[in-house]
């Protein structure tokens, strides 16, 4: 199977090359990438345990989903489309801000990435992919926030950081 392309990118967002998506990790390289946060009507989070056999950050804890656009790919067609590849479903996806972060793995790869952060509303149970989905909740916004400063070893580095920003975000702007 060819390895999947990350879409390199300047500070602006801006396009600037192709590379390979774990030689993209290993140096740290700046890229464009998505993360999707699912809500149910009671303002409920589903969150994702990642597959035992993921070759980084196996069976922690993130948002819904994320994962890289693909050359060509708008930044909504690519979350429809691991939404769907991921948690067996789809939703309407908004895309509220977007910001860059930098975090390093204990495996020696880095996110460094230029992250769109989408929202989308779902209230059923997904079809999780066993390949990708070691499991599934909801949790609500304020019961992650607590969670995670009691249990921040069972989430991922760049769900911390994400997460953070997307609170922030809601406490600013009314969805």
């Amino acid at each position: 199977m060819k390895e999947e392309k990350v879409i390199l990118v300047n500070e602006k967002d801006e396009p600037i090359g192709l590379m390979n998506k774990l030689e993209a990790h290993e140096k740290a390289v700046l890229h464009r990438a998505f993360s999707v946060f699912i809500l149910n009507d009671k303002n409920e989070v589903m969150l994702q345990q990642r597959a035992h056999q993921k070759y980084h950050s196996p069976l922690l804890w993130t948002n819904t989903c994320c994962s890289h656009q693909r050359e060509g790919e708008t930044n909504i067609q690519a979350g429809t489309r691991r939404l769907s590849e991921e948690m067996g479903f789809s939703a309407e996806l908004k895309e509220l801000f977007h910001f860059i972060y930098k975090a390093p793995f204990d495996n020696g790869l880095t996110e460094h990435e230029l992250d769109h952060v989408m929202i989308g509303y779902y209230n059923n149970k997904p079809i999780i992919n066993p390949d990708e989905v070691e499991d599934w909740k909801w949790m609500s916004i304020e019961a992650i926030k607590e969670d995670m400063q009691i249990h921040p070893d069972i989430y991922t580095v760049w769900f911390k950081i994400i997460f953070d920003e997307f609170y922030h975000y809601l406490e600013e702007h009314k969805l």
